[in-house]
């Protein structure tokens, strides 16, 4: 099954929260290319990842608007007219959102909310899809994930994020906004936030190999991780969107075959080509506390659906990540 035309696009109107960001830049590019009349939102809250070099290529052919979405007012205005609106504003750091659980609440959830709400007001018919995650699942009971998985997160962040997402279907099945839910794992590709490594441990891996440092994975690094590159993951967002029964469900969006931590960090010494090494390390206590072990995803739900499936492999992603950065690399570091 190959994947819908993306031809509807043209000629309409899309938002995308969170879209000086990761995967939001990449997405807002795309629908730009498409045709779409592309506004996007950022409240560019430090060390979130938003950065106005994710869209130099785009800038004057988008809107950009600097606002937060717990602000009823000003996203009324942006929210009214809009045919698809793509949710990837959030906090992603499970770090972070342990050790600052409220500003988690309010991004995740709060947040969230409202911008449901103004939808239900002013424009319900928008198309909403929402970034959720697979660190929703918590420790695996089984793998790979199915979306049947329960749900049991370790941490506060996996927790607003299911609160996040139960909105988001909740207002699909009471006030008929058409919205999708999609779990994603381990995205990665150009635009990454690398200031720190709170958000993930690829952007540590990828910073360190470039620098030609020593990679140190935690444990014996024989976890087991599934990738999806950015372009994938844009693809998801799209077919989801254009595909009314997918709507009010959530779906995972998974990479091709798992991986090893330590597969992964050899693979990035060696494209970096910069002479770092690889370690492996005991667990530091605040991290033990929140490791999931293994975990990788099905994406056959997604696959049956849509003809979605991950195309490109992790050592071609990551050959395109280290190229970016070693091109753009000072727009990216502290």
């Amino acid at each position: 099954m190959p994947l819908p035309s993306f031809e509807p696009y043209r000629g309409k109107r899309a938002m995308v929260t969170g879209g000086l960001g990761f995967i939001g830049s990449h997405l807002a590019a795309r629908l730009v290319d498409l045709g779409a009349e592309v506004t996007i939102i950022d409240s560019l809250i430090p060390d979130y990842g938003g950065n106005p070099n994710n869209v130099r290529d785009i800038a004057d052919r988008v809107r950009i608007n600097l606002s937060d979405m717990r602000d009823p007012w000003s996203m009324r205005a942006l929210v009214d007219g809009q045919d698809f609106i793509f949710n990837l504003a959030g906090q992603v750091s499970h770090i972070d959102s342990m050790e600052d659980p409220q500003t988690d609440l309010d991004i995740n959830c709060k947040s969230q909310l409202s911008l449901l709400e103004v939808c239900r007001r002013v424009n319900p018919r928008a198309v909403v899809i929402f970034a959720a995650s697979r660190q929703q699942y918590g420790r695996p009971q089984f793998v790979p994930v199915t979306e049947e998985h329960p749900q049991v997160p370790v941490d506060v962040n996996g927790i607003n994020l299911i609160a996040g997402e139960s909105y988001h279907l909740l207002y699909h099945d009471v006030y008929g906004i058409p919205t999708v839910s999609l779990r994603l794992t381990n995205t990665y590709g150009p635009h990454l936030l690398m200031k720190h490594g709170r958000q993930g441990f690829i952007t540590t891996f990828i910073r360190l190999a470039l620098h030609g440092e020593t990679i140190r994975v935690f444990g014996d690094g024989s976890q087991l991780r599934d990738f999806t590159y950015v372009s994938d993951a844009v693809d998801a967002f799209l077919a989801a969107a254009l595909t009314p029964e997918m709507y009010g469900k959530a779906y995972n969006v998974g990479g091709q075959e798992p991986v090893s931590l330590l597969d992964v960090a050899r693979l990035c010494q060696q494209l970096a080509g910069e002479g770092g090494t690889v370690q492996t390390v005991p667990w530091p206590p605040e991290r033990a506390k929140i490791d999931i072990g293994s975990i990788y995803v099905s994406h056959d739900r997604l696959m049956e659906a849509t003809g979605w499936e991950p195309r490109v492999s992790l050592r071609d992603g990551l050959a395109e990540t280290f190229a970016f950065y070693r091109d753009h690399g000072q727009h990216y570091w502290d």
